[in-house]
């Protein structure tokens, strides 16, 4: 890892990824039906394993490959993280051991942060044939604070531009390595937090840790609790969309 990466191997980073909003159900349908035989799935930047430690419901074994050792230490202790078909990998996309082959790969917000060049060559020899590369991201639909918020968070920001997945998206369909097929999209599905973990969730992304904020890290939360305290919001209720784009080899 390197760069803004590097935040991912904090520990403190590793256990407020509980408070992100999950990935909805319709997602894992849409993944199980295109997982291809012999039913193995990679999932290269598979953090604390948010789609891994699902997906062993319907695969044959789940690679879960992260180059966090804090990352996989928290997944391993969250729901799922100990199943016998999860097989937890420390190392990096570009050059970690592998069991090819695979009927699927999914990467969850995570492509972006990868080096193309490298991974999408060895994505198309370790598919099995047939098999898709999926893309996978949420989409958080906020109500009328957003804007408000967005406005703190670009403020206090470690810098003014993070990879995002639809870069690497378009990365992807410029490679020639692999082709877009199509996406998918799920209906919004209800989540709902307090403001204090929504505001934790806030310090989980790669440029708003506690670490990165330092001295600033309370006027940021005191900033982002006045907003929804002048809205009288205590408990925020939006939508999660989930994403799939799908990759075949090109």
């Amino acid at each position: 890892m390197s760069g803004l990466g590097e935040v991912f191997a904090d520990d403190a980073v590793a256990r407020l990824y509980r408070r992100r909003p999950p990935y909805p159900e319709a997602v894992f349908a849409m993944l199980q039906r295109r997982l291809e035989s012999p039913g193995t799935i990679l999932d290269a930047g598979a953090g604390t394993g948010a789609l891994a430690r699902t997906m062993t419901t319907f695969a044959e074994r789940v690679d879960a490959l992260d180059p966090s050792a804090a990352m996989i230490a928290e997944g391993r202790r969250l729901p799922g993280g100990g199943d016998g078909r999860l097989r937890w990998i420390l190392g990096r996309a570009e050059d970690a051991p592998l069991a090819p082959p695979y009927g699927l790969i999914t990467c969850g917000v995570s492509l972006h942060w990868m080096d193309l060049a490298v991974v999408l060559p060895r994505f198309r020899e370790v598919l099995a044939p047939g098999a898709h590369l999926a893309i996978v991201d949420n989409q958080n639909i906020h109500g009328p604070y957003r804007d408000e918020v967005w406005k703190i968070t670009d403020r206090y920001a470690a810098t003014s531009h993070h990879p995002e997945t639809p870069e690497a998206v378009a990365a992807v369909r410029a490679s020639g390595v692999f082709r877009i097929e199509d996406e998918e999209r799920t209906d919004p599905m209800p989540f709902e937090q307090s403001v204090d973990e929504y505001i934790e969730f806030l310090h989980s992304t790669s440029t708003l840790t506690r670490r990165q904020l330092g001295e600033r890290a309370k006027s940021f939360d005191d900033e982002v609790r006045t907003v929804f305290a002048r809205r009288g919001i205590a408990q925020l209720r939006y939508g999660v969309v989930g994403i799939v784009t799908w990759a075949a080899i090109a």
